[in-house]
This record gives structure tokens, C-alpha cells and sequence, in this order.
């Protein structure tokens, strides 16, 4: 496999080109590289210097990421933006990045496996963001505590970034959008569900959440985004025999 294989492995199960209206972050091939065979393929949630250095150690020829470069409007090849290309094209390594459309892949993105995490059933979309919905609603059955709802979205045991009780002891309605989809709880509010997770806090949406007693769990931005790179290495290696390397770079935020 190559990179342009690899491009279209990608885009044949994920919406690239359908939420480019949407999603401005440049979806796809960011660094190219030489022609050649892929081997190993690194796996990350951010395209930050450290990563691009862990996967060259690595030997990566090609970093696939949810966050990459760029994200809409031009910018200058300056600082460290300049030195994240360099280190790319000096180990001639791809760079592969998708927001969005992991977000939304209704089987390995990041909200379906959290989805699958806590045990939603009866799934729909939800999170409307410019007429897209990114995020995933269900049912809960039987009915959990927000503590049991925690330890699932957390299973390594670390702590929300933000946690408020709502007026349920028992959570039979959920909806999740992964990452910075704290103005998404107003539609979760409107829905009246029992639940809300995401992955940051937002203080614009403390009161209509208190005051409209749904429970909300910030995750933490990158503890809900960890889940759709490591799901589409795992298909990767599964369906190609590619060797694939998750790099975890935890922010705590």
C-alpha cells in the first residue's frame, strides 16, 4: 500500500468530501511524501512536534491524526507550524489528518465507540453543527448512576474535566459529542435527556445544564478523542496486515 492506497482505504468508510462544506480543517493528505511502499503507519490524536518525532523514531512512514495542521484559513509556514513540516519532510512521512469525519463515523468514530463504551442502545444521530449531526444519542437499559456512566467513558480511572449531577439518580437517555461540544448540551437539554457527555467544560452552558437538570460529563478533550485513531488503526492492521503504532500524548485537558 501506498499513500494514495492508503487515501482511498480512508475515504472509501469515511466522509471526507461530503462534510468539506463543514469542516475546513483540511481532511486528508497534509504532508505528502515520496513514492513508495507504507509499512508502518502511526497512530495520534494531535500532529504536534513530539508525535511527528515519536512516529519517525518509530520508523512510521505515514502519521495519521484527528488533529493536523491546518484549519481553514491560510497560515504562515513559521515558528512552530514550520518546524512540525520539517521534521514531516525531513523523515519523508506522510501526514494524514481527519477532524470531522471521525467524529462522525458511525461505526469507529469517536463518538460511536463512546457510544459502545457506555452502552447506548436504540442510536441515532444528534449535535446538529452547521446541518451535520456529529454526535450520537441512545438509551440506557437497564439505567446506570453517573458514577457507572464515568467509569465507563474513563475506564483508566482519571478525572472529568467536569462533572454535574442532574436531577436523575438513574440515566436512561444519553447523548455524546466527543471533543470541544459543550454548546451542543442545549440541543441535549431540548431533548430533555438524562445525560450529556463531551469533552470540555464550557462556562456559557453551567446554568441552562444546572437549571435543567440533565447530568454533564466533560471527559476531556483528549480522553474522548483517543477512541476513533485507535479504532481505524485496528481496522487498518486488520483488514490491510499494515503494522500500525498508537502514540499516546496525553494533555490532560
Amino acid at each position: 500500500m501506498d499513500l494514495k492506497d492508503f487515501d482511498a482505504w480512508c475515504r472509501s468508510f469515511l466522509e471526507i468530501e461530503a462534510l468539506s462544506r463543514v469542516d475546513a480543517s483540511l481532511n486528508g493528505i497534509q504532508v505528502g511524501r515520496k513514492d513508495g511502499p507504507i509499512e508502518l503507519v502511526a497512530f495520534a490524536v494531535d500532529a504536534c512536534a513530539e508525535t511527528i518525532r515519536r512516529a519517525n523514531m518509530a520508523g512510521a512512514q505515514l502519521l495519521f491524526v484527528h488533529h493536523g495542521l491546518f484549519w481553514g484559513s491560510p497560515t504562515r509556514i513559521q515558528g512552530p507550524l514550520l518546524e512540525r513540516v520539517r521534521l514531516l519532510v525531513d523523515s519523508d512521512m506522510a501526514l494524514y489528518a481527519c477532524h470531522l469525519p471521525l467524529d462522525k463515523q458511525p461505526e469507529l468514530g469517536n463518538n460511536a465507540v463512546l457510544a459502545r463504551a457506555l452502552g447506548l442502545t436504540e442510536l441515532s444521530a444528534f449535535g446538529d453543527y452547521h446541518g451535520v449531526q456529529v454526535g450520537i444519542r441512545g438509551r440506557l437499559e437497564p439505567a446506570i448512576s453517573l458514577d457507572e456512566a464515568v467509569r465507563r467513558i474513563l475506564p483508566d480511572g482519571s478525572r472529568p474535566r467536569a462533572l454535574m449531577p442532574g436531577a436523575r439518580a438513574e440515566l436512561s437517555t444519553a447523548a455524546i459529542v466527543s471533543g470541544g461540544g459543550a454548546m451542543e448540551s442545549q440541543q441535549a437539554l431540548d431533548l430533555g435527556l438524562d445525560l450529556y457527555v463531551t469533552g470540555e467544560p464550557s462556562h456559557s452552558v453551567y446554568h441552562a445544564v444546572l437549571e435543567g437538570g440533565m447530568a454533564f460529563l466533560a471527559a476531556g478533550h483528549y480522553a474522548t478523542e483517543i477512541w476513533g485513531v485507535k479504532a481505524v488503526a485496528e481496522r487498518l492492521a486488520r483488514e490491510t496486515g499494515l503494522k500500525t503504532l498508537f502514540l499516546d500524548l496525553p494533555t490532560g485537558l
